[in-house]
């Protein structure tokens, strides 16, 4: 039977209250609620299954979790090596730089530092590692090439153990350590074939040298004349910069402001190696701010006559000039002897020459700079390394090679004159900073500035692929 009520509730509508038959047969109720009590047993056990499993799938990607974070963090402890390393199948299209992605808002030059990656290869000792049985070989005026290496290796900023997070690609082949039995001076005679061998193995190896023509891989040159690695100018000019390198960058010491075949690719005027210990412990003995007492000073290679057996001409006969026109001036202290002590000599001097050799750089020019002493720089057309950090026109002087008649008046017109401004500039710590290399990078050194060089190469890559293509 059923009751009808007036809804009281908002909005109105029937109350229905069904009265059910009441039944007598207890039988019937007890098994009713057995069933229901089995059905509630079921139901319970199957909740508690299904919750056990939940608990064990997650379990399990917990744990997965774990080892995949341990085994990145236990990889980041050491490099890949090109022997033992096996890299997982990317498309080709995933492989490209991913700079192609990058944001399109400007960086300042803290960012960009911060942004780079550089991939240094793990190559066999052969490569590198060998030559440093030899002690000269990180000491020496070539050893920027084992300086960046090592610069590199320590850097927790700029480094990446992962080559597909690479903007670049470093190679470390020291080249400048087999010496000379006779002289004593580095033979590079066999650069082009490690360094041939060098590129023949990353490329068979790993895919990022094929990707880009190894356009993104970085070397070190620091030779008379740079990639070419000859030490006689027209022997340099004739072979040129090796195929196999035209299409990388270059880290060298040769530069010129006039085209060259020695600086025919990408490549980043850098210093000469001078050791940052030496230049310390000569200032601790003569301090910047210390007595100078020699006007100008010269001492190393000053031939008399100056066209050697094979009929080149020695420093384009400009040090045999300087000699005979100065070493009876008593203002000038030259010297034709090797000297261990010189830079106690270039600390004490006002005016350090700096002429040209067989090539137009010199590591006079960082010493003179790092100890105080104004470079005066005899090199027609030479381009000076970070030319964008360091402001070479206010730190030193530049003479014309035809010019050298004159470098008594022009010193002593300076002398009488801006002299005093000059050495204020070169005093400046970031300048001596910026021409030395240390094994771990310093904000600012030599090794800071080649990178700062690249970061600006790779942000106006970035730029041109942002730049919308004309249709015509």
């Amino acid at each position: 039977m059923a009751e009808r009520r007036p809804n009281k509730s908002r909005g109105g509508g029937l109350f229905v209250r069904m009265k059910l038959p009441h039944h007598h047969n207890n039988n019937n109720n007890k098994n009713g609620r057995a069933s229901q009590y089995q059905d509630h047993i079921f139901f319970f056990s199957f909740y508690l299954n299904l919750k056990w499993v939940i608990c064990s799938l997650f379990s399990v990607f917990l744990f997965t979790s774990f080892l995949l974070v341990t085994h990145r963090r236990t990889t980041a402890a050491s490099p890949f090596s090109l022997s033992q390393t096996t890299f997982p199948h990317r498309d080709p299209a995933a492989i490209s730089s991913h700079s192609l992605f990058e944001s399109s808002v400007p960086k300042t030059n803290h960012d960009l530092l911060r942004d780079l990656k550089v991939y240094v290869y793990e190559l066999p000792a052969k490569y590198n590692r060998d030559w440093l049985s030899d002690e000269r070989c990180e000491k020496h005026l070539f050893a920027a090439e084992v300086a960046v290496h090592r610069a590199l290796l320590s850097s927790d900023i700029v480094r990446t153990i992962d080559p597909y997070d690479a903007d670049f690609f470093f190679v470390p082949v020291y080249v400048s350590c087999n010496f000379s039995k006779i002289n004593g001076f580095p033979a590079i005679g066999h650069a082009r074939s490690l360094i041939s061998s060098a590129v023949e193995l990353i490329s068979t190896t790993l895919p990022f040298w094929n990707r880009t023509a190894g356009s993104d891989h970085v070397f070190v040159a620091s030779h008379d004349f740079g990639a070419c690695f000859h030490t006689m100018e027209d022997a340099a000019m004739a072979d040129g910069i090796p195929e196999i390198l035209r299409n990388s960058i270059l880290l060298q010491t040769f530069g010129v402001r006039h085209k060259h075949p020695c600086q025919e690719a990408k490549h980043v005027v850098v210093p000469p190696y001078i050791s940052p210990e030496s230049v310390r412990s000569t200032l601790e003995k003569w301090p910047l701010n210390g007595r100078r007492d020699i006007f100008a000073f010269f001492r190393g290679k000053m031939e008399l006559h100056p066209k050697n057996i094979s009929g080149r001409f020695y420093s384009k006969a400009v040090r045999t000039k300087i000699w005979s026109k100065y070493n009876s001036d008593r203002r000038f202290y030259l010297r034709r002897q090797r000297f261990a002590g010189y830079q106690s000599e270039m600390a004490r001097s006002m005016f350090c020459l700096c002429p040209l050799g067989w090539a137009p750089w010199s590591p006079r020019l960082v010493e003179s700079v790092a100890l105080g002493c104004v470079p005066v720089i005899i090199a027609d057309g030479i381009q000076l390394p970070f030319a964008e950090k360091i402001r070479w026109p206010e730190i030193s002087l530049t003479v014309a090679e035809d010019d050298v008649g004159k470098l008594g008046r022009i010193l002593d017109q300076v002398a009488r004159t801006n002299l005093t401004v000059i050495q204020n500039n070169i005093r400046d710590p970031g300048i001596r900073r910026a021409l030395l290399f240390h094994d771990e990078m310093e904000h600012g050194d030599a090794t800071w500035q080649v990178l700062r060089a690249l970061a600006h190469e790779l942000d106006r890559s970035r730029s041109r692929r942002r730049s919308p293509v004309s249709d015509q």
